[in-house]
């Protein structure tokens, strides 16, 4: 005669072994992306870049990492059926690789410009200084945003989404800099448009790290703040408290 309570708690220590996997390889993957995050940085900061084929083997892992969590989650919830909070966190999961694996892309268009830029650091480095910083600063948010993923923990989230705003503003400004030397000399032009399109990509970085703190809120707290202002974000951790 089969223990249907002792079935039952094999079943629900499988699932949460699975569920515990899934999360490992989230943040597995976030390592990656980090990783490249922070070469590309450097490469932009230092104006000294090596060749892309590093940079793309390890695009190549995220890729298929997103792919085999992906289809992970499509096995899990057909033999699990899962409901209320471990549903939230499968939903998380499947939504936060989709925003890694894009910010994967950004830093890899960061590094491709910093190929371009090559030996420019020495001109107009006021302009690059403020690109480093703020590719610190989205390096924090990458990492502010998978720690609260990792630790469940809305209040690291909140912080996350309260620096987008100023990212945003830091871009508008390196952006100003580099029309003003556009403007000043038509020989500046390429280096400034390069270096634009990597501030660019590292804004978006910006907006895809925010969207996995607003993931990680969402997993906790049953609320999707997705695209509401961030007094309505900050309620709903107070809430939380």
């Amino acid at each position: 005669m089969i223990d249907k309570s002792s079935l039952g708690r094999h079943i629900s220590h499988q699932f949460n072994t699975e569920i515990e996997d899934l999360r490992e390889r989230v943040l597995t993957m976030g390592g990656i992306v980090e990783r490249v995050l922070a070469d590309a940085v450097e490469a932009l900061a230092s104006g000294k870049a090596n060749a892309m084929s590093e940079v793309k083997a390890e695009d190549r892992k995220v890729n298929h990492l997103e792919v085999f969590i992906d289809q992970a989650i499509t096995q899990l919830i057909a033999r699990r059926q899962p409901t209320a909070s471990d549903l939230r966190l499968v939903l998380t999961v499947s939504r936060v690789i989709v925003d890694l694996e894009r910010i994967g892309d950004e830093a890899k268009k960061v590094y491709r410009m910093a190929t371009r830029l090559t030996d420019s650091r020495g001109k107009h480095a006021d302009a690059f200084t403020e690109a480093e910083n703020l590719g610190q600063h989205v390096q924090k948010m990458l990492r502010g945003s998978l720690d609260s993923f990792a630790r469940l923990d809305p209040e690291a989230a909140l912080q996350v989404v309260r620096e987008d705003d100023k990212v945003d503003r830091e871009h508008e400004e390196i952006i100003r800099l580099n029309m003003t030397y556009m403007l000043e000399d038509p020989r500046n032009i390429k280096r400034a448009v390069d270096l634009m399109w990597a501030v660019r990509a590292l804004e978006r970085i910006g907006d895809h790290a925010r969207n996995v703190a607003e993931h990680s809120i969402f997993m906790v707290t049953g609320h999707d703040v997705r695209y509401v202002p961030l007094e309505q974000v900050e309620e709903v951790v107070r809430a939380e408290r």
